[in-house]
């Protein structure tokens, strides 16, 4: 067996099933899952009908590259979305989802037979980060965050000699957890020092489309291209109609930047056997060419946050974020619990299900940046998600 899988720690919904396993759920309320962030608004129609008009493409293998009306959608989307030109034959790559080709990426850039390789990664970040890095036989580092700039990492912290070391960066933004945007000074920052170390930038982006303030999230290529540095060099951008186009089981996206770096990741995944089938290629050609749904979809999020956010604001520290559909919320030092503990007696009591911090980030510097918050996943319908934080604001009443 590789020994590198020996390395790896258990996925945050392995842990949750773990720490839920001797409580019994409140039999008094029907149960509401804030745990994962699985989108269940309906999927459109018409993605619906283009798959299934499509089928006949079962019967052929498909490209590692995709079709070229796939590629052209999707660099079409670009332009439109973030005003930006990518050349569709060479600077993009339709990909199985992004987390998919989050891990595979890492595979294609990281060189494990320089000494101590380094990826580096946020913190609290997304586990497939360092599951990808360990894999490729490369030590993660997590870049410490700042709680009072709703948890901004803090590269200026992170000392020269890691980044002579790193040959990756995974950022993402809007953050999860957080729902952070990066403005475009930190991406000059994070360019600068690409420039300086020779690292790779992996720009996770699928949150983009699900946003609350009237200027859309800024992309990574968006501020490549604002900065002068139209060739995207050493950067690559993973979008996802997962959240965009709720179609998780469709498991599509595509990333776009560097065309050197583009052309290595196709040699990996024609090895890897990555192609995306063709009525998948079908629908999301239509979900890319259409915007409708994109802002009715952003529509019900914005109502649905506007009318649980205050609900919870009156008992926990938590604010509307830039993107997302997470909350991040700080368990009150008042309840003197840990937000493992809090998930617990939350689920026991109410039965509403929430997932502790902690388990998206890792010790560093003597602490875990996790440590009593929750993420809070609105996914739901609007009234689910309401009577959710209507339980949560009488669990904490009932014990302050």
């Amino acid at each position: 067996m590789n020994p590198l899988l020996s390395l790896l720690q258990p996925y945050p919904f392995e842990r949750l099933r773990q720490l839920f396993a001797g409580v019994t759920p409140s039999a008094a309320h029907r149960a509401i899952s804030l745990g994962i962030g699985e989108p269940r608004h309906a999927t459109p129609p018409f993605i619906q009908e283009a798959l299934a008009a499509n089928l006949a493409g079962l019967a052929s293998y498909p490209s590692t590259a995709g079709d070229p009306s796939l590629r052209e959608a999707c660099a079409g989307w670009m332009q439109r979305r973030y005003r930006i030109p990518v050349n569709p034959a060479t600077q993009v790559l339709p990909v199985n989802g992004s987390r998919e080709a989050l891990f595979a990426f890492a595979q294609t850039v990281v060189d494990p037979t320089r000494a101590g390789a380094t990826v580096v990664c946020p913190n609290p970040f997304y586990q497939i980060y360092e599951g990808a890095t360990l894999l490729a036989g490369a030590t993660p580092y997590y870049a410490p965050s700042d709680p009072a700039r709703n948890f901004a990492v803090d590269w200026d912290s992170v000392p020269d000699e890691v980044w002579q070391r790193t040959q990756l960066l995974f950022v993402c933004s809007p953050g999860n957890p957080t729902g952070a945007v990066m403005p475009l000074p930190e991406w000059e920052k994070l360019f600068a020092l690409s420039d300086r170390y020779g690292f790779v930038i992996a720009s996770d982006e699928c949150y983009s489309e699900i946003y609350f303030r009237d200027e859309p999230p800024l992309g990574g290529l968006e501020a490549a291209t604002q900065l002068g540095r139209a060739d995207y060099r050493n950067l690559i951008a993973f979008t996802s109609l997962s959240k965009r186009s709720n179609v998780p089981g469709l498991r599509s996206g595509f990333v776009a930047g560097d065309a050197a770096l583009i052309k290595a990741f196709l040699l990996y995944r024609t090895y890897h056997g990555s192609a995306m089938g063709p009525a998948v290629q079908a629908a999301s050609v239509a979900a890319w060419n259409d915007e409708v749904h994109v802002e009715e979809n952003r529509a019900l999020y914005r109502q649905k946050f506007a009318q649980v956010t205050p609900m919870l604001a009156e008992v926990m520290d938590v604010r509307l974020p830039d993107a997302g559909f997470y909350l991040w919320a700080k368990v009150p030092d008042a309840l003197g619990m840990s937000d493992a503990e809090f998930a617990q007696a939350l689920l026991a009591q109410y039965n509403v299900t929430v997932l502790p911090g902690s388990y998206l980030a890792r010790d560093s510097g003597g602490a875990n940046p996790g440590a009593q918050r929750v993420r809070m996943a609105l996914v739901a319908e609007t009234a689910e998600c309401a009577e959710a934080a209507s339980r949560i604001v009488q669990f904490i009443q009932s014990r302050t």
